[in-house]
Protein backbone atom coordinates (compact mmCIF):
# COMPACT_ATOMS: atom_id res chain seq x y z
CA UNK A 1 0.00 0.00 0.00
CA UNK A 2 2.42 2.20 0.51
CA UNK A 3 4.23 2.01 -3.27
CA UNK A 4 2.28 4.94 -4.69
CA UNK A 5 3.41 7.41 -2.27
CA UNK A 6 7.32 5.96 -2.42
CA UNK A 7 6.61 6.99 -5.70
CA UNK A 8 5.70 10.31 -5.64
CA UNK A 9 8.70 10.86 -2.85
CA UNK A 10 10.73 9.68 -5.55
CA UNK A 11 9.20 11.64 -8.50
CA UNK A 12 9.50 14.78 -6.40
CA UNK A 13 13.18 14.23 -5.38
CA UNK A 14 14.11 13.87 -9.30
CA UNK A 15 15.44 16.92 -10.93
CA UNK A 16 13.73 18.97 -13.29
CA UNK A 17 15.21 17.75 -16.90
CA UNK A 18 17.04 20.55 -18.05
CA UNK A 19 16.17 22.43 -21.62
CA UNK A 20 18.92 23.07 -24.44
CA UNK A 21 19.85 26.57 -24.83
CA UNK A 22 22.16 28.82 -26.76
CA UNK A 23 25.10 29.94 -24.69
CA UNK A 24 25.08 33.20 -23.59
CA UNK A 25 28.04 34.47 -25.44
CA UNK A 26 26.30 33.16 -28.69
CA UNK A 27 22.76 34.36 -27.86
CA UNK A 28 23.70 38.44 -27.80
CA UNK A 29 24.92 38.16 -31.16
CA UNK A 30 21.66 37.10 -32.60
CA UNK A 31 17.61 37.01 -32.55
CA UNK A 32 17.21 33.40 -32.85
CA UNK A 33 15.06 31.64 -30.04
CA UNK A 34 17.27 31.09 -26.88
CA UNK A 35 15.71 28.42 -25.57
CA UNK A 36 16.00 24.83 -28.04
CA UNK A 37 13.21 22.64 -27.13
CA UNK A 38 13.43 19.18 -25.60
CA UNK A 39 14.25 15.86 -27.84
CA UNK A 40 11.72 13.06 -27.61
CA UNK A 41 13.44 11.85 -25.27
CA UNK A 42 14.27 14.41 -23.02
CA UNK A 43 10.43 15.32 -22.79
CA UNK A 44 9.86 11.71 -22.34
CA UNK A 45 12.04 11.58 -18.96
CA UNK A 46 10.52 15.03 -17.74
CA UNK A 47 7.19 13.78 -18.08
CA UNK A 48 7.82 10.37 -16.59
CA UNK A 49 8.44 12.53 -13.31
CA UNK A 50 4.43 13.60 -13.40
CA UNK A 51 2.67 11.63 -10.09
CA UNK A 52 -0.71 12.25 -11.67
CA UNK A 53 -2.31 13.47 -8.94
CA UNK A 54 -6.43 12.80 -8.56
CA UNK A 55 -7.29 16.18 -7.87
CA UNK A 56 -4.19 18.41 -9.86
CA UNK A 57 -3.72 21.41 -8.68
CA UNK A 58 -1.71 22.56 -11.68
CA UNK A 59 -5.02 22.51 -13.72
CA UNK A 60 -6.51 25.12 -11.52
CA UNK A 61 -3.28 27.03 -11.56
CA UNK A 62 -3.84 27.70 -15.40
CA UNK A 63 -5.93 30.06 -16.48
CA UNK A 64 -7.13 28.20 -19.56
CA UNK A 65 -7.82 24.83 -17.37
CA UNK A 66 -5.61 22.52 -19.56
CA UNK A 67 -6.03 19.04 -18.50
CA UNK A 68 -2.43 19.08 -17.57
CA UNK A 69 -2.12 15.06 -16.42
CA UNK A 70 -3.88 14.26 -19.20
CA UNK A 71 -1.79 15.43 -21.79
CA UNK A 72 1.42 14.70 -19.88
CA UNK A 73 0.18 10.64 -19.48
CA UNK A 74 -0.30 10.70 -22.85
CA UNK A 75 3.00 12.24 -24.00
CA UNK A 76 4.53 9.65 -21.09
CA UNK A 77 2.63 6.84 -23.62
CA UNK A 78 4.11 7.64 -26.86
CA UNK A 79 0.63 9.06 -28.05
CA UNK A 80 2.23 12.69 -29.73
CA UNK A 81 -1.65 12.75 -31.22
CA UNK A 82 -3.44 12.37 -28.44
CA UNK A 83 -1.14 14.69 -25.96
CA UNK A 84 -1.86 17.16 -28.82
CA UNK A 85 -5.43 16.61 -29.02
CA UNK A 86 -5.88 17.17 -24.71
CA UNK A 87 -3.96 20.70 -24.93
CA UNK A 88 -6.31 21.69 -27.92
CA UNK A 89 -9.75 21.01 -25.91
CA UNK A 90 -8.91 24.18 -24.27
CA UNK A 91 -5.95 25.91 -25.33
CA UNK A 92 -6.09 27.77 -28.74
CA UNK A 93 -2.00 28.70 -28.83
CA UNK A 94 -0.07 25.93 -27.26
CA UNK A 95 2.95 26.68 -29.01
CA UNK A 96 2.78 30.33 -27.78
CA UNK A 97 1.65 29.52 -24.44
CA UNK A 98 4.61 27.17 -23.64
CA UNK A 99 6.83 30.12 -24.02
CA UNK A 100 5.96 33.20 -22.39
CA UNK A 101 3.65 31.81 -20.33
CA UNK A 102 4.23 32.57 -16.17
CA UNK A 103 4.10 28.69 -14.86
CA UNK A 104 6.01 29.14 -12.03
CA UNK A 105 3.40 31.17 -10.62
CA UNK A 106 0.26 29.38 -12.66
CA UNK A 107 0.77 25.72 -13.28
CA UNK A 108 3.99 24.62 -12.34
CA UNK A 109 3.86 26.80 -9.32
CA UNK A 110 0.69 24.78 -7.97
CA UNK A 111 2.55 21.71 -8.84
CA UNK A 112 2.94 18.95 -6.19
CA UNK A 113 6.19 17.74 -6.72
CA UNK A 114 7.00 21.80 -5.76
CA UNK A 115 6.51 21.73 -2.42
CA UNK A 116 9.47 18.93 -2.00
CA UNK A 117 11.50 19.44 -4.89
CA UNK A 118 11.11 20.78 -8.92
CA UNK A 119 7.64 21.26 -9.89
CA UNK A 120 7.26 18.92 -13.51
CA UNK A 121 8.42 21.52 -16.53
CA UNK A 122 4.55 21.95 -17.84
CA UNK A 123 5.31 24.54 -20.42
CA UNK A 124 8.30 23.08 -21.33
CA UNK A 125 6.43 19.21 -22.42
CA UNK A 126 3.27 21.83 -23.64
CA UNK A 127 5.74 23.25 -26.17
CA UNK A 128 7.54 19.87 -27.14
CA UNK A 129 3.90 18.73 -28.08
CA UNK A 130 2.71 21.98 -29.73
CA UNK A 131 5.93 21.91 -32.09
CA UNK A 132 6.41 18.21 -32.95
CA UNK A 133 3.02 17.54 -33.48
CA UNK A 134 2.54 17.81 -37.23
CA UNK A 135 -1.02 18.52 -38.45
CA UNK A 136 -2.64 16.95 -41.33
CA UNK A 137 -5.07 19.66 -41.79
CA UNK A 138 -6.10 23.05 -40.45
CA UNK A 139 -8.79 21.32 -38.36
CA UNK A 140 -6.36 19.36 -36.74
CA UNK A 141 -4.09 22.05 -35.92
CA UNK A 142 -7.10 23.80 -34.72
CA UNK A 143 -8.45 21.33 -32.27
CA UNK A 144 -6.79 17.60 -32.90
CA UNK A 145 -9.66 16.39 -34.74
CA UNK A 146 -9.65 15.54 -38.39
CA UNK A 147 -12.56 16.96 -39.12
CA UNK A 148 -14.04 20.42 -38.37
CA UNK A 149 -17.74 22.03 -37.85
CA UNK A 150 -19.61 22.65 -41.16
CA UNK A 151 -20.16 26.69 -41.03
CA UNK A 152 -23.55 28.00 -39.11
CA UNK A 153 -25.22 29.96 -42.05
CA UNK A 154 -26.02 32.96 -40.45
CA UNK A 155 -24.01 33.59 -37.59
CA UNK A 156 -20.94 36.19 -37.15
CA UNK A 157 -19.10 37.03 -34.61
CA UNK A 158 -16.63 39.94 -34.80
CA UNK A 159 -13.48 40.41 -32.83
CA UNK A 160 -11.72 43.77 -32.63
CA UNK A 161 -8.23 43.62 -32.29
CA UNK A 162 -6.09 40.87 -33.21
CA UNK A 163 -4.22 39.67 -29.64
CA UNK A 164 -4.23 36.77 -27.80
CA UNK A 165 -7.81 36.91 -26.30
CA UNK A 166 -9.38 37.68 -29.66
CA UNK A 167 -7.44 34.79 -31.09
CA UNK A 168 -8.67 32.21 -28.71
CA UNK A 169 -12.47 33.42 -29.23
CA UNK A 170 -11.72 33.14 -33.18
CA UNK A 171 -10.14 29.20 -32.71
CA UNK A 172 -12.88 28.66 -29.98
CA UNK A 173 -15.69 29.49 -32.45
CA UNK A 174 -14.58 28.77 -35.71
CA UNK A 175 -14.17 25.11 -34.68
CA UNK A 176 -18.02 25.36 -33.79
CA UNK A 177 -19.03 26.39 -37.14
CA UNK A 178 -19.30 30.12 -36.07
CA UNK A 179 -17.88 32.28 -39.14
CA UNK A 180 -15.51 34.66 -37.38
CA UNK A 181 -14.21 38.29 -38.55
CA UNK A 182 -10.83 39.85 -36.74
CA UNK A 183 -10.39 43.28 -37.35
CA UNK A 184 -6.77 44.58 -36.65
CA UNK A 185 -5.53 48.71 -36.09
CA UNK A 186 -1.98 47.29 -37.62
CA UNK A 187 -0.98 45.60 -41.54
CA UNK A 188 0.13 41.91 -39.25
CA UNK A 189 -1.92 40.01 -36.88
CA UNK A 190 -1.18 38.71 -33.45
CA UNK A 191 -0.92 41.86 -31.32
CA UNK A 192 1.70 41.65 -28.09
CA UNK A 193 2.53 38.59 -29.51
CA UNK A 194 3.87 40.18 -32.65
CA UNK A 195 4.95 43.76 -32.29
CA UNK A 196 5.76 43.14 -28.31
CA UNK A 197 7.48 40.04 -27.64
CA UNK A 198 11.15 39.32 -29.17
CA UNK A 199 11.96 36.76 -31.74
CA UNK A 200 14.48 35.23 -29.51
CA UNK A 201 11.31 34.53 -26.80
CA UNK A 202 8.67 33.50 -29.57
CA UNK A 203 9.48 33.56 -32.87
CA UNK A 204 7.10 35.33 -35.33
CA UNK A 205 6.77 31.87 -37.47
CA UNK A 206 5.51 30.15 -34.56
CA UNK A 207 2.67 32.60 -34.55
CA UNK A 208 1.66 32.43 -38.24
CA UNK A 209 1.54 29.07 -38.34
CA UNK A 210 -1.48 29.26 -35.64
CA UNK A 211 -3.28 31.97 -36.90
CA UNK A 212 -2.81 30.58 -40.62
CA UNK A 213 -4.77 27.46 -39.23
CA UNK A 214 -7.37 29.71 -38.33
CA UNK A 215 -7.43 31.67 -42.03
CA UNK A 216 -7.84 27.67 -43.66
CA UNK A 217 -10.68 27.03 -41.32
CA UNK A 218 -12.86 30.38 -42.47
CA UNK A 219 -11.59 33.04 -39.85
CA UNK A 220 -11.04 36.24 -41.96
CA UNK A 221 -8.81 39.00 -40.60
CA UNK A 222 -8.57 42.16 -41.94
CA UNK A 223 -5.62 44.55 -41.15
CA UNK A 224 -5.50 48.12 -40.94
CA UNK A 225 -8.92 48.44 -39.38
CA UNK A 226 -8.57 50.90 -36.42
CA UNK A 227 -11.29 49.74 -33.56
CA UNK A 228 -12.87 52.87 -32.28
CA UNK A 229 -12.41 54.62 -36.08
CA UNK A 230 -12.49 52.74 -39.05
CA UNK A 231 -14.59 50.23 -37.31
CA UNK A 232 -16.98 50.51 -34.53
CA UNK A 233 -19.25 48.27 -32.64
CA UNK A 234 -22.83 49.82 -33.50
CA UNK A 235 -21.23 49.76 -37.26
CA UNK A 236 -20.62 46.08 -36.70
CA UNK A 237 -24.42 45.68 -35.54
CA UNK A 238 -25.83 47.28 -38.22
CA UNK A 239 -23.60 44.93 -40.59
CA UNK A 240 -25.14 42.02 -39.04
CA UNK A 241 -23.13 40.51 -36.73
CA UNK A 242 -24.81 38.61 -34.04
CA UNK A 243 -21.52 39.33 -31.06
CA UNK A 244 -18.98 41.63 -31.02
CA UNK A 245 -15.48 40.77 -29.05
CA UNK A 246 -13.26 43.61 -28.24
CA UNK A 247 -9.77 42.76 -27.52
CA UNK A 248 -7.71 45.68 -28.32
CA UNK A 249 -5.17 45.57 -25.32
CA UNK A 250 -3.67 48.75 -23.37
CA UNK A 251 -1.19 49.93 -25.51
CA UNK A 252 -1.37 53.45 -24.49
CA UNK A 253 2.55 53.64 -23.11
CA UNK A 254 2.75 55.53 -19.28
CA UNK A 255 5.76 57.67 -18.76
CA UNK A 256 8.07 58.75 -15.89
CA UNK A 257 6.85 62.40 -15.90
CA UNK A 258 10.61 63.99 -15.15
CA UNK A 259 12.26 66.48 -17.05
CA UNK A 260 14.19 65.73 -20.56
CA UNK A 261 11.77 62.65 -21.25
CA UNK A 262 10.93 64.66 -24.46
CA UNK A 263 14.47 64.53 -25.76
CA UNK A 264 15.74 62.67 -28.77
CA UNK A 265 16.84 58.94 -27.97
CA UNK A 266 14.04 58.24 -25.39
CA UNK A 267 11.64 55.98 -26.02
CA UNK A 268 8.50 54.17 -24.39
CA UNK A 269 8.84 50.66 -24.41
CA UNK A 270 5.64 50.06 -26.73
CA UNK A 271 7.42 52.28 -29.69
CA UNK A 272 10.72 50.53 -29.37
CA UNK A 273 9.59 46.90 -29.11
CA UNK A 274 7.08 47.37 -32.00
CA UNK A 275 9.85 49.48 -34.25
CA UNK A 276 12.03 46.04 -33.73
CA UNK A 277 9.57 43.61 -34.07
CA UNK A 278 7.43 44.57 -36.18
CA UNK A 279 9.91 46.52 -38.44
CA UNK A 280 11.77 43.47 -38.45
CA UNK A 281 14.89 45.68 -37.50
CA UNK A 282 16.07 42.45 -36.31
CA UNK A 283 16.50 40.75 -39.44
CA UNK A 284 18.66 44.26 -40.81
CA UNK A 285 19.79 44.10 -43.39
CA UNK A 286 17.47 41.23 -44.45
CA UNK A 287 14.80 44.16 -43.98
CA UNK A 288 15.83 47.77 -44.71
CA UNK A 289 14.26 48.93 -41.09
CA UNK A 290 17.22 49.47 -38.86
CA UNK A 291 16.21 50.59 -35.71
CA UNK A 292 17.73 53.49 -33.05
CA UNK A 293 20.82 52.00 -31.48
CA UNK A 294 22.67 53.45 -28.23
CA UNK A 295 25.84 52.74 -26.68
CA UNK A 296 24.60 53.07 -23.26
CA UNK A 297 21.13 52.17 -22.70
CA UNK A 298 19.23 52.56 -19.71
CA UNK A 299 16.16 50.65 -19.25
CA UNK A 300 13.04 52.06 -16.66
CA UNK A 301 11.13 49.43 -15.05
CA UNK A 302 11.51 45.89 -14.07
CA UNK A 303 9.02 43.78 -15.73
CA UNK A 304 8.62 41.19 -18.50
CA UNK A 305 8.69 44.39 -20.85
CA UNK A 306 11.64 45.88 -19.39
CA UNK A 307 13.56 42.31 -19.59
CA UNK A 308 12.65 42.63 -23.83
CA UNK A 309 13.46 46.00 -24.15
CA UNK A 310 17.10 45.84 -22.74
CA UNK A 311 18.18 42.21 -24.11
CA UNK A 312 16.65 43.69 -27.64
CA UNK A 313 19.21 46.55 -27.14
CA UNK A 314 21.76 44.54 -26.05
CA UNK A 315 21.19 42.30 -29.50
CA UNK A 316 21.25 45.51 -31.59
CA UNK A 317 24.73 46.58 -30.38
CA UNK A 318 24.73 48.57 -26.93
CA UNK A 319 28.14 48.13 -25.25
CA UNK A 320 26.16 48.43 -21.85
CA UNK A 321 22.76 47.94 -20.72
CA UNK A 322 20.89 49.12 -17.16
CA UNK A 323 17.88 48.04 -15.63
CA UNK A 324 17.47 51.04 -13.33
CA UNK A 325 14.27 50.19 -10.59
CA UNK A 326 13.54 51.92 -7.43
CA UNK A 327 12.83 48.57 -5.99
CA UNK A 328 15.37 45.54 -5.29
CA UNK A 329 16.23 42.30 -7.61
CA UNK A 330 13.66 40.84 -4.62
CA UNK A 331 10.75 42.49 -5.92
CA UNK A 332 10.99 42.84 -9.70
CA UNK A 333 7.64 41.33 -11.38
CA UNK A 334 9.83 39.90 -14.35
CA UNK A 335 9.66 36.30 -14.78
CA UNK A 336 12.38 34.41 -12.66
CA UNK A 337 13.76 32.55 -16.04
CA UNK A 338 13.31 36.25 -17.68
CA UNK A 339 16.00 37.71 -15.22
CA UNK A 340 18.24 35.00 -15.19
CA UNK A 341 18.99 35.37 -19.13
CA UNK A 342 19.14 38.91 -18.37
CA UNK A 343 21.37 38.53 -15.96
CA UNK A 344 23.75 35.98 -17.86
CA UNK A 345 23.41 38.27 -20.85
CA UNK A 346 25.28 41.13 -19.52
CA UNK A 347 22.39 42.91 -18.64
CA UNK A 348 23.38 45.40 -15.23
CA UNK A 349 20.69 45.91 -12.81
CA UNK A 350 20.76 48.98 -10.76
CA UNK A 351 18.12 48.83 -7.93
CA UNK A 352 17.25 51.31 -5.34
CA UNK A 353 17.44 54.06 -8.42
CA UNK A 354 14.87 56.06 -9.32
CA UNK A 355 14.98 59.00 -12.48
CA UNK A 356 14.97 62.41 -11.11
CA UNK A 357 16.24 63.60 -14.79
CA UNK A 358 17.68 63.33 -18.33
CA UNK A 359 20.42 65.79 -19.84
CA UNK A 360 21.11 66.16 -23.49
CA UNK A 361 23.33 68.16 -25.41
CA UNK A 362 23.09 71.22 -27.24
CA UNK A 363 21.07 70.10 -30.08
CA UNK A 364 18.57 68.12 -27.90
CA UNK A 365 20.47 64.22 -28.35
CA UNK A 366 20.32 62.33 -24.60
CA UNK A 367 23.93 62.37 -23.04
CA UNK A 368 22.82 61.12 -19.34
CA UNK A 369 20.39 60.54 -16.58
CA UNK A 370 20.37 61.66 -12.79
CA UNK A 371 18.83 58.96 -10.72
CA UNK A 372 18.39 59.66 -6.91
CA UNK A 373 19.18 56.74 -4.29
CA UNK A 374 16.30 55.15 -2.44
CA UNK A 375 15.78 52.68 0.05
CA UNK A 376 12.48 50.55 1.16
CA UNK A 377 10.14 51.51 3.50
CA UNK A 378 6.75 49.74 4.69
CA UNK A 379 4.94 47.29 1.97
CA UNK A 380 2.36 49.20 -0.02
CA UNK A 381 -1.03 47.79 -1.52
CA UNK A 382 0.62 45.80 -3.81
CA UNK A 383 2.52 44.18 -1.17
CA UNK A 384 6.06 45.38 -2.20
CA UNK A 385 8.06 47.93 -0.21
CA UNK A 386 7.38 51.36 -1.16
CA UNK A 387 10.71 53.10 -2.12
CA UNK A 388 11.75 55.78 -0.12
CA UNK A 389 14.39 58.55 -1.31
CA UNK A 390 17.43 59.36 0.01
CA UNK A 391 17.90 62.71 0.94
CA UNK A 392 21.05 64.07 -1.42
CA UNK A 393 22.17 61.14 -2.74
CA UNK A 394 22.41 61.84 -6.60
CA UNK A 395 24.21 59.99 -9.26
CA UNK A 396 24.93 60.96 -13.21
CA UNK A 397 25.11 58.11 -15.33
CA UNK A 398 26.28 58.37 -19.00
CA UNK A 399 23.35 57.42 -21.31
CA UNK A 400 22.53 57.67 -25.16
CA UNK A 401 19.39 55.94 -25.00
CA UNK A 402 16.67 55.44 -22.59
CA UNK A 403 13.66 52.90 -23.04
CA UNK A 404 10.60 53.74 -20.54
CA UNK A 405 9.04 50.33 -19.40
CA UNK A 406 6.72 51.52 -16.72
CA UNK A 407 3.32 49.86 -17.93
CA UNK A 408 0.60 51.19 -19.92
CA UNK A 409 -2.74 52.33 -19.94
CA UNK A 410 -6.10 52.15 -22.11
CA UNK A 411 -7.05 53.89 -25.37
CA UNK A 412 -9.92 55.69 -25.36
CA UNK A 413 -10.83 55.40 -28.73
CA UNK A 414 -13.41 52.12 -28.50
CA UNK A 415 -15.16 54.20 -24.91
CA UNK A 416 -15.50 57.40 -27.08
CA UNK A 417 -17.36 55.69 -30.04
CA UNK A 418 -19.09 52.76 -27.98
CA UNK A 419 -22.37 54.76 -26.48
CA UNK A 420 -23.25 52.60 -22.91
CA UNK A 421 -20.02 50.99 -22.75
CA UNK A 422 -19.28 51.03 -18.75
CA UNK A 423 -15.47 51.89 -17.86
CA UNK A 424 -14.02 51.62 -14.82
CA UNK A 425 -12.40 54.37 -12.55
CA UNK A 426 -8.82 53.34 -14.64
CA UNK A 427 -10.81 54.07 -18.08
CA UNK A 428 -10.73 49.63 -18.73
CA UNK A 429 -14.07 47.89 -19.95
CA UNK A 430 -16.12 46.23 -17.15
CA UNK A 431 -17.53 43.09 -17.65
CA UNK A 432 -19.03 39.93 -16.00
CA UNK A 433 -16.31 38.07 -14.66
CA UNK A 434 -17.76 34.69 -15.64
CA UNK A 435 -19.04 35.60 -19.54
CA UNK A 436 -17.24 38.58 -20.15
CA UNK A 437 -20.15 40.78 -20.51
CA UNK A 438 -19.64 44.11 -20.85
CA UNK A 439 -22.57 46.50 -20.18
CA UNK A 440 -24.12 46.29 -23.67
CA UNK A 441 -25.64 42.98 -24.55
CA UNK A 442 -23.59 40.83 -26.69
CA UNK A 443 -20.80 42.73 -26.20
CA UNK A 444 -17.96 41.24 -24.78
CA UNK A 445 -14.25 41.91 -23.81
CA UNK A 446 -11.38 40.39 -22.37
CA UNK A 447 -7.48 40.79 -22.20
CA UNK A 448 -5.57 43.86 -21.15
CA UNK A 449 -8.70 46.17 -22.17
CA UNK A 450 -10.50 44.71 -19.07
CA UNK A 451 -7.92 44.06 -16.73
CA UNK A 452 -4.49 46.04 -17.49
CA UNK A 453 -1.46 44.95 -19.04
CA UNK A 454 -1.35 41.21 -17.65
CA UNK A 455 -0.21 38.24 -19.16
CA UNK A 456 -0.80 36.61 -22.54
CA UNK A 457 -2.45 33.20 -20.80
CA UNK A 458 -4.92 35.69 -19.04
CA UNK A 459 -6.30 37.47 -21.63
CA UNK A 460 -6.66 33.86 -23.29
CA UNK A 461 -8.55 32.81 -20.52
CA UNK A 462 -10.57 36.02 -21.02
CA UNK A 463 -11.39 35.06 -24.26
CA UNK A 464 -12.09 30.97 -24.09
CA UNK A 465 -14.32 32.31 -21.10
CA UNK A 466 -16.00 35.46 -23.30
CA UNK A 467 -16.47 32.24 -26.58
CA UNK A 468 -18.07 29.76 -24.29
CA UNK A 469 -20.71 32.28 -23.66
CA UNK A 470 -21.47 33.11 -27.09
CA UNK A 471 -21.60 30.18 -28.41
CA UNK A 472 -23.77 28.85 -26.05
CA UNK A 473 -26.13 31.80 -26.85
CA UNK A 474 -25.72 31.65 -30.71
CA UNK A 475 -26.10 27.53 -30.41
CA UNK A 476 -29.14 27.49 -28.36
Amino acid sequence: MSAPAENSSKKAKTPRTPMPEQPAAQRVTNFTEVALGYTAELAAKEAARCIQCKKPLCVKGCPVEINIPGFIKKLAEGDLEGSYKVIRDTNSLPAVCGRVCPQETQCEGSCILGKKGEPVAIGRLERYVADTFMASDACEQLTGAHACAMEREGLKVACIGAGPASLTVAGYLSALGIKVHVYEALHEVGGVLVYGIPEFRLPKAIVRKEIDAMRAQGVEFHTNWVGGKTVTVPDLFEQGFNAVFIGVGAGLPRFLRVPGENFIGVFSANEYLTRVNLGRAYDFPNHDTPAYTGRNVAVFGAGNVAMDAARTAKRLGAERVMIVYRRTENEMPARLEELHHAKEEGIELMCLNAPVTFEADEKGWLKSITVQKMRLGEPDDSGRCSPIACEGEFCDIPCDMAIIAVGTGSNPLMAQTTPGLALNKWGYITVDEETGETSIPNVFAGGDIVTGAATVISAMGAGRRAAKEIAKRLLA
